[in-house]
């Protein structure tokens, strides 16, 4: 057993590593609120984009949300934990934010290694959406209006995509393609000739996943941030726990 000296020298060192991992599982807390924003605002956001890839890929914002509930418990598992100073409760802490880390970095380099087959999945879905394209607003047809609004593009690769389709046959070119509502008649839409100067010309394949990895990267930058955030509370939570093993602290 340590000495009373021994035990009154390490009291503060006890007491300075549980205020900083308070601190940390505070902010631990918070990122867990970040992540849940982030993946409503990622569903929200991103929700038309979504629905012209595969079932999986549409789950993202889900995952998200998912890991920000479970931050948030183990955030709060975490206070309880540094306050009791119990150290099977801040080893458990720091086993639970290892397995969070090494979960969030599998998905980081899953998502690193698929990331063109995600870009292939979407172009495809996005010609299959043209061929199919109609104006009984199913969800495809209107993420494609959208996507053409919102973006300033028309067609796959560029405006002369729809010529191949049999919408363009019966209507010609959709409205969403027109830069001015109010100067573009369907006699215009349907010679692609008289279109060009009527429609959006540049395609919305490039655009769309130029948006996406521009709003994905900063999802997957916060993402990462939180993950590398935890190596601190692990460290912290392991320290806190060894140090009250051997000298034998106890929380009164």
């Amino acid at each position: 057993m340590a000495s009373p000296s021994r035990r009154l020298q390490t009291k503060p060192v006890i007491t300075c590593l549980k205020s900083v991992l308070l601190t940390y599982t505070f902010v631990f807390w918070v990122s867990g609120i970040v992540l849940l924003a982030v993946g409503v605002w990622g569903k929200v956001s991103l929700a038309v984009y979504f629905s012209l890839l595969d079932e999986k890929a549409t789950n993202v914002p889900f995952v998200l949300v998912g890991a920000g509930t479970v931050v948030v418990l183990l955030g709060t598992f975490g206070c309880f934990a540094t306050c009791r100073g119990s150290t099977w409760m801040l080893k458990l802490y720091a086993m639970l934010l290892s397995l969070i880390f090494l979960i969030v970095l599998v998905a980081a380099v899953v998502g690193f290694v698929f990331r063109h087959e995600i870009k292939t999945n979407f172009e495809s879905n996005l010609n299959l959406a043209l061929r199919d394209y109609n104006v009984t607003a199913d969800r495809h047809s209107e993420a494609v209006d959208t996507i053409q609004r919102t973006l300033h593009c028309c067609g796959v690769q560029n405006y002369s995509d729809w010529e191949r389709t049999e919408y363009f046959t019966q209507r010609g070119i959709p409205r969403s393609c027109c830069k001015s509502q109010d100067d573009c008649s369907e006699e215009d839409l349907k010679d692609l000739g008289r279109a060009k100067l009527k429609v959006f010309v540049d395609g919305c394949f490039f655009l769309v996943t130029s948006t996406m990895e521009s709003k994905m990267s900063i999802v997957a930058g916060i993402s990462f941030g939180i993950a590398c955030f935890q190596l601190v509370g692990i460290i912290l939570a392991c320290c806190l726990s060894q140090y009250i093993t051997n000298n034998q602290y106890e929380m009164v």
